[in-house]
């Protein structure tokens, strides 16, 4: 899919474990890999080559300087590949309908640091999101450094580019109850919030936090109580932490069996 209508060229990721996820997930055309001379086969690099053995994807070893960036390193392996496939929120909505599972939506309003973003994919990952929304622009789309910064989680992910005000809107249609995670006086604890039931997390910007229309149309605003000093966690943190608590809460509510509450672990029988 294009991103905000643009064709992208191919693209390079860098890392052992970002082209190792790249490879399982199989969503994207790999044209060459790149592997650095002497490198041992070992752990990842092994899976790696046995992977583009099986697709017959040409293998070019040489001196990782000859691909790296400045201030990046690839410790010796790097991909060339197709651009990120993005997919569109009804194809999150219609994932989280056939896993009978009730939805659990991440929206990003303008997270711009690829570490941020890439740490926030790797627990979303990793806490059974059904798919991530991010904005069309001002923000940081599936660039190879946030593949690298989720350690490859991005591409065992959905991820929408979509107008995020809109998105919300039609997340409310389906009878999702959209949480905008912030600091301050009028946000609710999260802890006072059902997180069971299906919801869409919204985390705001690193320094700005939502735009207004966004924080608007969100049905709840919630923030997580902290101690310390600074009263406020960073971005990535906080909607790690809330996402982990929407993970942790729906397990118990499915092990506990629950009145009313929805399987996170194994298609709702009928």
């Amino acid at each position: 899919m294009k991103r905000g209508g643009r064709q992208e060229a191919d693209e390079l990721i860098l890392g052992r474990n970002s082209v190792l996820e790249v490879l399982r997930a199989g969503r994207r055309r790999v044209s060459r890999v790149y592997v650095a001379e002497g490198a041992r086969a070992t752990g990842a690099l092994a899976e790696i080559l046995r992977l583009a053995r099986a697709r017959k994807i040409l293998v070019e070893t040489g001196a990782a300087r000859d691909w790296e960036r400045p201030g990046e390193k690839s410790h010796g392996v790097a991909a060339e590949v197709s651009p990120y496939p993005y997919a569109a929120l009804e194809d999150i909505l219609h994932a989280a309908a056939a896993l009978g599972q009730a939805p659990l939506v991440l929206l990003l309003d303008e997270v711009q640091d690829p570490q941020n973003v890439g740490t926030l994919l790797r627990t979303a990952e990793a806490t059974g999101v059904h798919g991530v929304v991010l904005p069309y622009r001002h923000a940081a789309g599936i660039t190879p450094a946030v593949v690298r910064a989720s350690s490859g989680a991005s591409e065992h992910l959905m991820v929408a580019a979509e107008n995020l005000a809109q998105a919300v809107e039609r997340l409310q249609q389906e009878s999702i109850q959209v949480v905008g995670l912030e600091a301050g006086a009028a946000a609710r604890p999260l802890d006072e919030v059902d997180l069971v039931r299906p919801v869409a997390l919204v985390v705001g910007s690193e320094g700005e936090g939502m735009r207004r229309l966004v924080r608007e149309r969100c049905d709840v605003l919630a923030g997580l109580a902290v101690g310390g000093r600074l009263g406020s966690l960073n971005a990535a943190v906080a909607g790690s932490i809330a996402l982990y608590q929407a993970w942790s809460r729906r397990r118990a509510a499915a092990e506990e069996g629950a009145s009313g509450a929805v399987r996170i672990d194994a298609p709702r029988e009928s």
